[in-house]
C-alpha cells in the first residue's frame, strides 16, 4: 500500500472532528430516493456520451444515488451543481441525499455493509479513504475515469497522491480546504498594520499591537478545542515535527511540545484571553474583539452574513523549519457493490461535468481541486478562494494510517489541558501518546 500503513484493526472508525466542521452542522436532507445497483457489466464499458464525447452506442438512462454530508449551508451549493447537471442532459439523473454530518460515516458504514439503499456515489474525506479501502468497501475509479476522459493530471497532486493506493486511484477530489488566516481589517488599520503577518516575528509583533485589553480586544485568541485539529498539526509540521514517524505516534517530540508552549505563551503574554471555551475565539471575532483567527474556508458564509470587514491570507510560518498547513479534502468515491454499467457510466459523466462546472461549490468558500477550474478567470476573480489555493503546494493531510481518527483522538483533550494551563505541555503530550498507543492495541 502506498506509504507505510500499519494495520490497526477493522473496528468502525470514529467520525473525525475535521469532518465535523468542514461540512456544516445543521441537518437538512433532500429527497431520499434510489435503488440497489444491479450486477451487470463492469465499469470499463461505455463512454461519456452525455458529456459530449462520442460513443459507439446510445447511453441508456440511469438514476444515480449520491450521498453527501453537506448538512450545513454548503449543501445548497452542491444542490445547485446537481440540478444544473440534471437539466444539462436527459440520460442520467443524479439523486442527491444530504445525510446529517454528525452521523454520516455511521450511516455510510451500515449502508455499505448491508447493500440496501447503498449510494452509487458518495463524498468522502481524503483521510478516511485508506481505512475504507482496507475494509474492502471502495472500488478503484481508474476504469470509470478512463472511460469518462477524467485525468489525474487535471487535479491538484496532494489528494490524488494520498488516495492512490497500491497503484489504484480510489477518489476523485472536489476541493481542498486548508487552514487559513482571517483578520479584521478595521483593527489592522487602527493598529497601523498594512499587511497580514507571514512569519512568527511579524505575527508576534502584530498581535501585541492589536491587543487592547482595556477594550477587551485581543490580537489572537487561542482556541482550546476546535479548530485545534487543524492548527496543532500545522504548527508541528512547520516546526519540523510530525504526528506519525512511520511506525508510531510522535506528537510528544520537542518540536511538537515547543508549539504547545508557544500557544500557551500567547495567553501568558496577555495577547489572548485564557479559559477560552468552544467557539469562544469565533464569538470574539464576530464581535470585533479578536483580530486574527485561524480557521477553515467554510467560515466565509458566516463572516459575510455578519458583515465583518475581514481579509483572508495563508497561515504564517510560525514554526522554524518550513511552511506547511493542515488540510482536508472532499472526494468522490465509488462504493464496492456498484457494478451496473449504465450507473457507472453515468457517474463518470457527472464527475466529468463537475470537473469543469463547479464554480457553485467555489461560491461556498471552498478552493477547488480541479486544475481547469483553478486556472479559470472566474475562480481567479474570487479573492478568498484564490488566496486559499496559494497554499496548495505545501498542504499536508492527516497521516496515511488506518483508523487515524481513533488513534489521534487523545491529542485534543490533552492539548486543551495544556492550553488552559492545567497541565505541563510535555506531560500533556506524553499522556496523549500513551493513550494513542493504547488505542492502537485495541
Amino acid at each position: 500500500m502506498k506509504k507505510s500503513m500499519k494495520l490497526l484493526g477493522t473496528s468502525l472508525i470514529a467520525l473525525s472532528l475535521v469532518a465535523a466542521a468542514g461540512c456544516g452542522s445543521n441537518s437538512s436532507n433532500s429527497n431520499n430516493g434510489g435503488k440497489d445497483a444491479g450486477t451487470n457489466n463492469q465499469a470499463n464499458s461505455g463512454t461519456n456520451t452525455a458529456a459530449g464525447n462520442s460513443g459507439d452506442a446510445k447511453a441508456e438512462k440511469a438514476d444515480i444515488l449520491f450521498w453527501t454530508p453537506f448538512s450545513g449551508a454548503d449543501g445548497e451549493f452542491m444542490k445547485k451543481i446537481v440540478e444544473k447537471y440534471n437539466s444539462s442532459q436527459d440520460t442520467y439523473k443524479v439523486k442527491l441525499v444530504i445525510q446529517p454530518n454528525g452521523e454520516y460515516y455511521k450511516l455510510l458504514d451500515v449502508a455499505m455493509s448491508a447493500g440496501k439503499d447503498r449510494p452509487d456515489l458518495a463524498i468522502m474525506h481524503v483521510d478516511q479513504i485508506p481505512t475504507y479501502v482496507n475494509k474492502g468497501q471502495l472500488q478503484p475509479m481508474d476504469d470509470l475515469a478512463g472511460a469518462a476522459s477524467i485525468n489525474k493530471a487535471d487535479y491538484v497532486e496532494a489528494p490524488v497522491n494520498y488516495e492512490t493506493i497500491d497503484g489504484k486511484w480510489y477518489g476523485i477530489p472536489l476541493d481542498i480546504h486548508p487552514l487559513v488566516m482571517y483578520y479584521n481589517k478595521d483593527l489592522f488599520e487602527k493598529a497601523g498594520i498594512a499587511a497580514p503577518p507571514t512569519n512568527r516575528a511579524e505575527f508576534e509583533a502584530d498581535v501585541e499591537k492589536l491587543t487592547d485589553k482595556s477594550k477587551g480586544v485581543y490580537g489572537y485568541v487561542v482556541p482550546t478545542l476546535w479548530p485545534q485539529q487543524f492548527i496543532f498539526p500545522t504548527l508541528v509540521w512547520q516546526n519540523g515535527g510530525d504526528l506519525w514517524n512511520g511506525t508510531d505516534v510522535a506528537y510528544n517530540s520537542p518540536e511538537a511540545v515547543e508549539m504547545v508552549q508557544w500557544m500557551r505563551g500567547l495567553v501568558d503574554k496577555g495577547v489572548s484571553p485564557g479559559n477560552v471555551q468552544q467557539d469562544g475565539e469565533n464569538t470574539l471575532f464576530l464581535q470585533g474583539k479578536n483580530a486574527i483567527q485561524f480557521n477553515g474556508p467554510w467560515m466565509k458564509g458566516q463572516f459575510d452574513e455578519a458583515g465583518i470587514n475581514y481579509g483572508v491570507a495563508p497561515v504564517p510560518q510560525i514554526g522554524k523549519a518550513k511552511q506547511a498547513v493542515y488540510a482536508g479534502s472532499h472526494n468522490f468515491v465509488l462504493p464496492k457493490g456498484v457494478t451496473d454499467a449504465n450507473v457507472v457510466k453515468g457517474i463518470g459523466d457527472f464527475l466529468k461535468y463537475v470537473s469543469t462546472n463547479s464554480m457553485d461549490w467555489a461560491a461556498s468558500g471552498q478552493a477547488l481541486a480541479s486544475k481547469p477550474m483553478l486556472e479559470s478567470a472566474e475562480f481567479k476573480a474570487l479573492d478568498m478562494q484564490s488566496n486559499v489555493a496559494k497554499s496548495f503546494d505545501y498542504v499536508q493531510f492527516a497521516p496515511n494510517v488506518l483508523n487515524w481518527g481513533t488513534i489521534s483522538d487523545p491529542i485534543w483533550g490533552e492539548l486543551s489541558s495544556a492550553l488552559l494551563g492545567k497541565k505541563d505541555a510535555q506531560k500533556a503530550m506524553d499522556d496523549a501518546v500513551a493513550k494513542s498507543r493504547q488505542a492502537m492495541k485495541k
